[in-house]
């Protein structure tokens, strides 16, 4: 845990360079934009859990990426908008330490929701037969468990390793609180974290990817070879929504861990590529899922037709 000296601190996160004109049409701009990934990842959370058609192995799986993302935001914008408002970019060090948390809580939540999102997918399309044997309720549970149980583990020994130092520096070099930034503010010997720091990126970042690219190969040489080409447009259509979420967030997530170990990479394009990941994936999930995902969006528009009515009535 932080020491009483490290707690007292605030430290400053890099500044926005927002002029006074253009503080408050930016704030409302920010605003919307988090009411609006807050309403559609709602939306597909409520969807899905008043829906008993929804209530399969895809759709159970899927309501973990909406909670993930969520979380990401609320770390996110809120202190952002706050920022804005009163030109302030101060933040204490427990609440640096806890953003931290949530931002990389999140990041690796949706890249092993979206791994076993890709697994149910392979096994819905390449062993029909036994896909109902295999993603039974009790192996759903099980995995649902997992994803938790690694995400929440593996960033809690995260940040406690990063806690544990005193800091000397209070100035963090990115617009919101995460590992490297603050392990930046240390003098102490911080090998041991940047070996862990290591063996995480390889882990959370090498074996979804290795799933993705196994199960998705598998997935489209069935397609290929199947007869059938109504099953074969939907499994494509299905494997394709996921394939460009887990691309638009993998993609990002490596080019900003690479950036924070390249000295000579832009700040400027570090801090744009970081805040792309909390931004987008949030945004684009419920939409690319809701519009590209037929069962889910004639049920998304029958939730909101009758809640509608209701209202009106």
């Amino acid at each position: 845990m932080p020491t009483n000296a490290s707690s007292s601190k605030l430290l400053t996160l890099e500044t926005l360079d927002i002029s006074a004109a253009h503080i408050y049409p930016t704030f409302v701009f920010g605003t919307i934009t988090y009411l609006t990934i807050v309403f559609c990842n709602l939306l597909v959370l409520i969807t899905i859990a008043v829906s008993k058609k929804l209530h399969k192995p895809m759709f159970i799986l899927l309501f973990n990426l909406p909670i993930s993302d969520m979380v990401g935001a609320t770390a996110f914008f809120p202190h952002l908008m706050f920022s804005i408002v009163t030109q302030s970019r101060l933040i204490s060090h427990p609440a640096c330490i806890t953003q931290a948390f949530l931002i990389h809580v999140y990041g690796t939540g949706n890249l092993l929701i979206l791994s076993a999102m890709a697994y149910d997918r392979y096994i819905a399309i390449c062993y029909p037969l036994r896909y109902n044997t295999i993603m039974n309720p009790n192996n759903l549970i099980r995995i649902i468990f997992l994803i938790w149980f690694i995400n929440l583990s593996l960033i809690f020994t995260l940040i406690m390793l990063n806690a544990r130092f005193k800091i000397c520096r209070t100035n963090i070099v990115d617009l919101y609180c995460n590992n490297p930034s603050l392990l930046k503010l240390t003098c102490e010997d911080t090998r041991v974290n940047n070996y862990y720091g290591i063996a995480i990126i390889v882990l959370l970042q090498g074996v979804p990817l290795s799933i993705i690219t196994y199960t998705y190969a598998q997935i489209f040489h069935t397609c290929v070879m199947t007869n059938q080409p109504d099953a074969r447009r939907k499994a494509i259509q299905t494997c394709g929504t996921h394939l460009v979420v887990f691309l638009i967030l993998q993609i990002n997530t490596t080019f900003t861990l690479i950036a924070h170990r390249i000295a000579n990479v832009s700040p400027n394009i570090r801090r744009t590529l970081g805040v792309s990941v909390i931004v987008f994936p949030p945004f684009l999930d419920p939409i690319i899922y809701g519009l590209k995902i037929t069962e889910l969006k004639q049920n998304i528009i029958l939730f909101l037709k009758r809640n509608f009515c209701s209202i009106k009535l």
